[in-house]
């Protein structure tokens, strides 16, 4: 059944029996959604490594993996804004979680004929999945409730994705990398036949861990079909459209959109790429020369202070300004990416985990300052900004590159240029045009 209906173009809260609606229930059934696909994408993290042992690969070709995942944004995003014009966003999550089922069930034939072609079709599948997910579920989440609060909402959930991500390096490091990996001098010490099977054995450790999760997916849209969730209407226009004429004619004509879909496209490719790497990077001996399933417990630092953080800015940003909030938190991610190329040892790697805290409120934050004042436009602006998301696909393969080249240590200079333009937008590029509606 469908909820009350809210114009998402001029988000109000929705009034009942005389008093304000509660959208808690509805909110707390949306951070379930948060929580799976943080976990699904933190997963890469540890099947980069085992991949990358598995088919012999150096830096640039694993991050193929994070490639081909989000590269499905750039394709998939704008696609999904009109799927979510046309079934509405609780039937836009619902597809959303099928598809990602799918794709987590392609897991299994890629790894049966051990093909990375097909790994990486199956990663492309399951992020397209998310990509509809996101495209649906970030502007539902930011709509329910005052427009002021909209960042502190949304961040709060998103502490919910930061809660999968920090669980899922647990999940993966127990059951995908449970082997010890072996060495490239061991593996060339074995017969062809020896090192064959080990490496179909290596590869077939995704099959049960991606099968239970495509089931957990299914279950997961069942129930998303069956709660009773507000019905979001993007038809409206908002009270400055109203007031001061037609407004841009589509999303693309808000400068702060763009600016901030450049924002999203930085910072998910800057945390990507940090994440992507850390496992290798922590096995460096200059730096704490970890073995790769050690290193992987140590991936919940990262992604864990990305929940913690958001747990803490919440509150910050319901009294201070977001935008502020926003380039203090990336001015202090970019002095620590280069006090961790500085040094080397403990302070090298507490430093590069510790990013992970300033991280959290980036995306959220981001977010709601770039759909601001959108409108109707709101699904297409979401689009956009889900669209921009292909930083992660398109940075780690750069820092890969740069990696092969100058060594893991020094490769991080990228997401410290990253962090730098998020300073920028935080504090003026978000800042809309006259007549474009208001900041966050």
């Amino acid at each position: 059944m469908a909820g009350p209906t809210l114009p998402s173009a001029s988000p109000q809260v929705a009034v009942q029996n005389g008093k304000p609606r509660s959208y808690l229930g509805a909110l707390a059934v949306l951070s379930t959604l948060f929580f799976m696909w943080g976990f699904i994408t933190c997963l890469n993290d540890i099947i980069i490594p085992h991949l990358k042992a598995v088919f012999d690969l150096n830096y640039a070709q694993a991050m193929m993996i994070q490639f081909a995942f989000f590269t499905a944004y750039f394709v998939v995003s704008l696609p999904s804004s009109q799927i979510v014009r046309r079934v509405g966003y609780k039937n836009g999550i619902i597809i959303g979680l099928v598809v990602v089922g799918l794709g987590c069930l392609a897991f299994y034939p890629a790894a049966a004929i051990r093909s990375y072609a097909i790994f990486l079709l199956a990663l492309f599948i399951l992020a397209s999945g998310i990509t509809l997910l996101q495209v649906a579920a970030n502007p539902f989440v930011a709509i329910l409730g005052k427009p002021e609060t909209a960042s502190a909402r949304l961040t709060l959930t998103q502490a919910l994705n930061s809660l999968g991500t920090t669980v899922a390096p647990f999940f993966g490091s127990a059951l995908i990398l449970a082997t010890v990996a072996k060495s490239a001098d061991e593996l060339k010490a074995m017969s062809p036949a020896a090192r064959e099977a080990y490496r179909l054995a290596e590869a077939a450790s995704v099959q049960t861990p991606y099968v239970g999760l495509a089931i957990a997916l299914f279950v997961l849209a069942v129930a998303i079909a069956l709660a009773k969730l507000p019905k979001i209407s993007d038809g409206a226009a908002t009270a400055a459209q109203q007031a001061g004429g037609a407004g841009p004619k589509s999303a693309f004509g808000y400068r702060h959109l763009m600016l901030g879909a450049v924002a999203i496209f930085v910072y998910v490719g800057g945390e990507v790429a940090i994440g992507s790497f850390l496992v290798n990077y922590l096995k460096e001996p200059a730096i704490a020369g970890l073995p790769e399933k050690v290193g992987a417990t140590y991936l919940p630092y990262y992604w864990g202070g990305a929940m913690v953080g958001r747990f803490l800015g919440t509150p910050l940003l319901r009294y201070f300004k977001p935008g502020r909030i926003l380039a203090l938190f990336g001015g202090v991610a970019a002095l620590l990416v280069i006090t961790t190329m500085a040094t080397s040892g403990a302070a090298a790697m507490w430093s590069v985990l510790a990013i992970g805290l300033f991280n959290s409120i980036m995306f959220p934050t981001i977010f709601t300052l770039a759909i601001a004042g959108l409108g109707k436009h709101t699904s297409q602006g979401s689009g956009i900004l889900c669209m921009a998301i292909v930083g992660g696909a398109l940075i780690p393969v750069i820092q890969g590159a740069i990696a092969d080249r100058i060594g893991i240590h020094h490769c991080f200079i990228i997401p410290a240029l990253c962090y730098l333009y998020i300073v920028w937008y935080g504090w003026k590029g978000h800042v809309p045009r006259q007549g474009q509606g208001t900041a966050a």
